[in-house]
């Protein structure tokens, strides 16, 4: 290689730094990113306290790689690059058989969050157990696809630890209490249970485990056939997808109508008020088509149907119950949800004011292990 090219080299070089990171600095800053489905990091605010403690370097640095030009496209770069070598696995999510992206989870479920959230789910069992009576309340925390899915992550994958995890949170909590989704599950895991491109369960999975919960609960025990199913997307790219920023199978998303005539409102906290759906059509136009369920997070839903039996239900959940909660409008007259992570009244009085009779707490297993406001279940 002679002079001049070496040189060229080097200027390229530069060019590609300097360019870039110009063009990062110059370029308006982002605040969402509707891949990712996310919040963007902005420009933090330097003062003396946060640089001597090193709070500023550490913010502009998560600023930096938010905000980086073209970055979605780079991330899908890096990710085919990764394939390319023959990776199995690439920011903690597997490539599995059948064209399923899944989360390994790693380290969520052995971290001190997650052992400070099993306890305070013993507690609150303990707290509540006696006002709700037995089989009015329900704990459910829906394993994820890594835990069920097996046979189709690459070999040597080794996810034991959400299993051992959600057997120490079994053990903690009465039996009539604790709801094994799981081994619902793991009977249909040969069918769509998960989508491939999402981090959710797929509405046919929470049939499935609707059909055993309603059938405890004594409620009459339904089939496929008194739905009419729709599918109302087969162009479903979720939020595993977004972390690796390149194309894969694209998933369906289908709704179950009851054959019946299940008049009910739908109030949200934002004043927000839906008459005889629980859906967001308009979800479908955005890349955050799971979102069709209740319009996406709440901070907290009311559902009043045309049931008479004096049964009111309170969800404690995340959006692992989106696609659930539809099921039940036949069996409660009052539905409330609230979404933990951004109601911020207090729990305990809310509880005492509405006289629920009924009591479900529905998370993902990874979801329940690492949300930093469960512990406002005992407020």
């Amino acid at each position: 290689m002679n002079k001049l090219q070496s040189w060229n080299i080097i200027t390229l070089f530069c060019i590609l730094i300097f360019g870039f990171t110009a063009a990062t600095l110059i370029k308006p800053d982002t605040e969402y990113s509707e891949t990712e489905n996310r919040t963007l990091a902005q420009k933090p605010q330097v003062s003396v306290s946060t640089v001597l403690s090193g709070e500023f370097e550490a913010d502009y640095e998560t600023y930096l790689t938010d905000q980086f030009f073209a970055r979605d496209g780079w991330i899908g770069v890096k990710t085919l690059v990764e394939r390319a070598m023959l990776r199995t696995e690439s920011k903690d999510i597997y490539f599995a058989e059948d064209g399923y992206l899944i989360e390994k989870h790693t380290g969520v479920f052995t971290s001190d969050m997650a052992a400070i959230n099993r306890q305070t789910m013993q507690q609150f069992v303990q707290q509540y157990q006696e006002q709700f009576g037995d089989g009015h309340m329900t704990v459910m925390i829906v394993p994820n696809a890594v835990d069920i899915l097996r046979d189709k992550l690459p070999a040597f994958a080794a996810p034991y630890d959400e299993e051992t995890y959600l057997s120490e949170l079994k053990a903690l909590l009465p039996d009539e209490i604790w709801f094994d989704a799981g081994e619902i599950l793991r009977e249909h895991s040969g069918e769509e249970i998960y989508y491939r491109t999402d981090h959710h369960w797929t509405t046919l999975a929470s049939f499935y485990v609707y059909q055993k919960w309603a059938e405890q609960q004594g409620f009459p025990r339904v089939q496929a056939s008194d739905y009419e199913i729709e599918t109302v997307t087969t162009e479903f790219e979720g939020t595993i997808q977004s972390k690796l920023g390149i194309s894969a199978q694209k998933d369906s998303i289908e709704l179950y109508h009851p054959s019946g005539d299940p008049f009910y409102t739908v109030c949200k906290n934002d004043g927000t008020e839906m008459q005889y759906s629980v859906y967001d059509y308009s979800a479908l136009n955005t890349k955050s088509k799971y979102d069709i369920f209740f319009g996406g997070n709440s901070a907290k839903v009311e559902i009043e149907t045309k049931a008479d039996n004096g049964r009111k239900l309170l969800v404690l959940k995340d959006s692992y119950a989106h696609c659930f909660v539809p099921f039940l409008v036949e069996n409660f007259e009052k539905i409330t949800m609230l979404d933990l992570r951004y109601y911020n009244q207090k729990l305990s009085e809310l509880i005492a004011d509405e006289n629920y009779t009924d009591l479900l707490v529905l998370y993902n297993a990874s979801g329940f292990a690492e949300d930093t406001s469960v512990g406002k279940l005992l407020y």
